[in-house]
C-alpha cells in the first residue's frame, strides 16, 4: 500500500513515460489484443510510435497541430496518441458515435490539421461522411489537399491497410517515417514539456454545441498515476480496457494509469460482453473498468459461468450512477473490489475516488475522497461559501487536474473556472464527516445516458430545424438500463401531425444515435413558472406520467 506522504506529482510527458518503460521493461508486454493474439512489448511499441511520429512530420504535422482520431479502440489508436504527444501536436479525440453534422462542427471548431480515421462503425460509414464533407479528396493528390469547407485541414489518414482516394494509410505513414531523418523529430521532441496541451476532448455542455477541453501531459498523466495509486496498481497488473479511448475514462483512468505504472493493457476494440469475458479469462486480467451497463451485460451473459474471473481484484465502475446491488454482485461473482471515480472531462477527469481498501459501504454509497494535490469543496451556489459537512452544494475542484481551458473560448472558460481557480462542476453533492463525497443531483441540465453526456440544448437546436416543430424542450427521462434517456416535448405548427418515428427519422445520420430522443411527446404547451420560465423538472415528471398513461414501456 502506498503512503500518501510518498506520492509526488511528476513532470514527465507521455513520451517520457513511454520511453522510461521501454528502457526499464523493454520485453514486457504493454498492449495486448487477445482476440487476434496481437502483442506489443514496451520497446516494440515505442519504436512504432517514433516511426509514426516521423511519418506525421513528413506530412506537415508539427508542434501545435491538431490531429483528430476518429476510431474505436483499434491497435494504432494509441500509436497516434503517443506519436502526436512526442512531437508536441495535440490529439483531438472524436466520439465514435458522431455523425455528419457533429464531425463537421468538430473539424471546424478544432482547426483540425490531420484527421486519422477508420471506415466507421455499424450504421455509420466514416469514409462516406468524409467524402461528402470533403469532395476534394477524390480529386486532390495526397499532401495537396485544399478544402473549401475546412481550410486548416491538410491530410486525412486511414487507420488500416486499405487504400482510399486522397487519403494516406498507416502503412504509408510508417514507410514515410522510415525515410525521415531523426533531426526534426529530435528537435520537436526536445521542445515538449509537461504543460503542453496533449489531448483535446469535446464535451457536451448546457449551452449547446460541445467545447474542446484542453488537457496537458501534467493533467492526464498525473491523474492516471494517482488513480492507479488508489487501486494499488503495479507493473504486474493487467487492465482489460473495454471502455472507449475517446473518453477520459478510457484514455486516462485506464491508459494513463497503465502508462504511469508500467502495467499491461488488454484491449477490446469494441465492447462485447463475451469478448471481454474471454479476454479477462485468457489473459488473467487483474483489473477491469466499465460503466454499469457493461457489467450488467457481462453478468447476465448466458456463458458467464464458463469463464474464470478469479484473477480479477479491482476496477472502476463509473460514467453513471452505480447501483449498490450491482456493485455487490460484481464483488461476489467477479471477485472485484470496485472503486468509483467522480469528475468530469474538465478535471482530467478524476476529482474524487474511493480507495480499494475502503469499506464496502464507502465504495458503494460514496464517490470517495479528493485526489491528492487537489482541493474539492462543496460551495453554496448562491453565496460561494463552503458548505458545512452534510450540507448540499455545488461540487467544485482546484488543482493540477483542472483543464487549461476551452479551445478558443475564454468566455466559456471564465464561466466555469472562478477567480479563485475552482472548476465548477454543475453537480450537487455533500461531504460527510469522514471526508467522503456523495453526489446528490445536478444544477446544470445535462442528460447522462449510460455514461454519455448529452446537452439538451444541442438536441433542441437540431430539432428546431425539423419542419412542423414550433417549439421543443428536451429533458432526461429516468431509465433502468441507462440511468437516463432522452425525451423530447414538442409543440407542433398548425397543419402538422408529427409522431415519434418522424422525429427519430429526422435525426438519423445527423446526430449521434445516443442523442436521438427515445421518447417524443406532442403537447399544446409547456409548464411555466410565474415569471415565464419553463419548468423542466415538471416535464421530467410528465414524461413518466405520459408513458404510464399511454402504455409506453420505459427501459
Amino acid at each position: 500500500m502506498n503512503s500518501e506522504f510518498d506520492i509526488k506529482l511528476s513532470d514527465r510527458t507521455l513520451g517520457d513515460w513511454l520511453e522510461y518503460w521501454a528502457k526499464e521493461s523493454p520485453d514486457k508486454e504493454y498492449i495486448v489484443y487477445s482476440d487476434r493474439d496481437l502483442r506489443f512489448t514496451w520497446k516494440k511499441f515505442n519504436d512504432r510510435v517514433d516511426n509514426m511520429a516521423k511519418g506525421l512530420i513528413s506530412i506537415g504535422v508539427t508542434r501545435g497541430s491538431n490531429v483528430g482520431i476518429w476510431a474505436q479502440n483499434v491497435p494504432d489508436w494509441l500509436t497516434f496518441l503517443y506519436a502526436t504527444a512526442k512531437i508536441g501536436a495535440v490529439a483531438v479525440t472524436v466520439n465514435t458515435s458522431y455523425r455528419l453534422d457533429e464531425i463537421d462542427y468538430l473539424m471546424k471548431n478544432s482547426d483540425m490539421h490531420t484527421l486519422c480515421m477508420t471506415d466507421g462503425v455499424a450504421g455509420s460509414c466514416y469514409t462516406d461522411i468524409i467524402y461528402e464533407l470533403i469532395p476534394e479528396l477524390k480529386t486532390k493528390q495526397r499532401g495537396k489537399l485544399k478544402s473549401d469547407r475546412f481550410p486548416k485541414l491538410k491530410n486525412v489518414v486511414y487507420i488500416g491497410q486499405e487504400k482510399y482516394r486522397g487519403m494516406y494509410n498507416t502503412a504509408e505513414i510508417l514507410l514515410l517515417g522510415k525515410n525521415v531523418p531523426d533531426n526534426e523529430f529530435k528537435r520537436l521532441r526536445s521542445l515538449t514539456n509537461c504543460h503542453d496541451v496533449v489531448n483535446m476532448q469535446y464535451t457536451s455542455g448546457t449551452t449547446g454545441f460541445p467545447k474542446g477541453v484542453m488537457l496537458t501531459h501534467h493533467n492526464i498523466a498525473n491523474n492516471g498515476y494517482l488513480t492507479g495509486v488508489h487501486m494499488n496498481f503495479t507493473k504486474d497488473d493487467k487492465c482489460c480496457i473495454c471502455v472507449p479511448l475517446f473518453h477520459c475514462f478510457g484514455v486516462v483512468l485506464a491508459t494513463m494509469c497503465c502508462l504511469t505504472h508500467g502495467s499491461t493493457q488488454v484491449m477490446v476494440e469494441k465492447f462485447d460482453p463475451l469478448l471481454t469475458l474471454v479476454s479477462v479469462h485468457k489473459e488473467r486480467c487483474t483489473v477491469l473498468h466499465g460503466v454499469p451497463t457493461m457489467f450488467i451485460s457481462m453478468l447476465n451473459h448466458s456463458m458467464f459461468s464458463l469463464f474464470d474471473m478469479s484473477s480479477l481484484r479491482t476496477g472502476i465502475m463509473a460514467g453513471a450512477l452505480c447501483p449498490e446491488e450491482l456493485m455487490k454482485e460484481v464483488n461476489e461473482k467477479m471477485y472485484m473490489n470496485l472503486t468509483s471515480v467522480y469528475g468530469m472531462t474538465e478535471t482530467s477527469p478524476g476529482m474524487t475516488q474511493s480507495r480499494v481498501e475502503d469499506p464496502f459501504e464507502v465504495r458503494c454509497t460514496t464517490v470517495g475522497r479528493e485526489y491528492e494535490f487537489t482541493e474539492v469543496k462543496v460551495l453554496n451556489p448562491e453565496t460561494g461559501e463552503e458548505c458545512a459537512v452534510g450540507e448540499e452544494g455545488e461540487m467544485c475542484c482546484r488543482g493540477y487536474n483542472v483543464m487549461k481551458g476551452y479551445y478558443k473560448n475564454p468566455v466559456a472558460t471564465a464561466e466555469v473556472i472562478d477567480s479563485n481557480g475552482f472548476m465548477h462542476s454543475g453537480d450537487l453533492g455533500v461531504k460527510d464527516e469522514n471526508g467522503n463525497f456523495r453526489i446528490t443531483g445536478r444544477i446544470k441540465d445535462i442528460i447522462i445516458r449510460g455514461g454519455e453526456n448529452i446537452s439538451p440544448k444541442e438536441v433542441e437546436d437540431y430539432l428546431y430545424k425539423m419542419p412542423g416543430v414550433k417549439d421543443v424542450q428536451v429533458v432526461a427521462v429516468a431509465s433502468e438500463r441507462y440511468g437516463e434517456d432522452v425525451g423530447a416535448f414538442i409543440i407542433q405548427k398548425d397543419g402538422y401531425d408529427l409522431n415519434t418515428q418522424d422525429v427519430r427519422d429526422f435525426c438519423k445520420g445527423h446526430i449521434a444515435k445516443y442523442k436521438i430522443p427515445r421518447y417524443v411527446f406532442i403537447v399544446d404547451s409547456f409548464p411555466m413558472t410565474g415569471s415565464g420560465k419553463i419548468q423542466k423538472f415538471r416535464l421530467r415528471e410528465m414524461a413518466l406520467e405520459l408513458c404510464e398513461k399511454e402504455g409506453i414501456e420505459i427501459r
